[in-house]
């Protein structure tokens, strides 16, 4: 099993270019991966740590590819609390719902009893043209409290 899940969901590509990035930074910092686009809840680990990346689409909704596994998460409850993670969300701060996305799945996974490490990190786009620069400054600072 890898010591880190890293699941991403995007619309257009951001999420999956920054979870990329942070799985070649945390394979640096000496952790083995497993890297899901868009992942159906039974290919997810029940334990261990899930880093969560997932962008933000329309009003505040997950993305397509995100969708199931988030609706399997609402409609199974499964029991999650052998497992921590760590959220990233990419957004744009002119829509009301910045970063909905990740703030749902973050209200979600608590709810079944994972314990979030560290800060979510929330990127909004006309900040930051390059989101992988502030999600590998973050990621520096998240993996040491694993």
């Amino acid at each position: 099993m890898a010591d880190i899940t890293l699941i991403s969901g995007s619309t257009l590509g951001s999420a999956e270019y920054v979870a990329e990035h942070l799985e070649e930074k945390l394979q640096e910092a000496g952790f083995s991966t497993e890297l899901l686009h868009g992942p159906e809840l039974d290919e997810v680990p029940q334990e261990g740590v899930w880093l969560i990346v997932s962008s933000t689409h329309g009003a505040g909704e997950l993305p397509d590819n995100l969708l199931p596994f988030y609706e399997a998460l609402q409609e199974s409850q499964p029991d999650l609390s052998g497992v921590r993670f760590g959220a990233v969300g990419i957004g744009n701060h002119e829509y009301d719902l910045f970063c909905g996305a990740i703030k749902l799945l973050d209200t979600t996974l608590t709810q079944l009893g994972a314990k979030r490490i560290g800060d979510r990190l929330e990127i909004d786009v006309l900040e930051h043209e390059i989101p992988e620069d502030p999600a590998e400054v973050w990621v520096a600072s998240w993996h040491p409290q694993i």
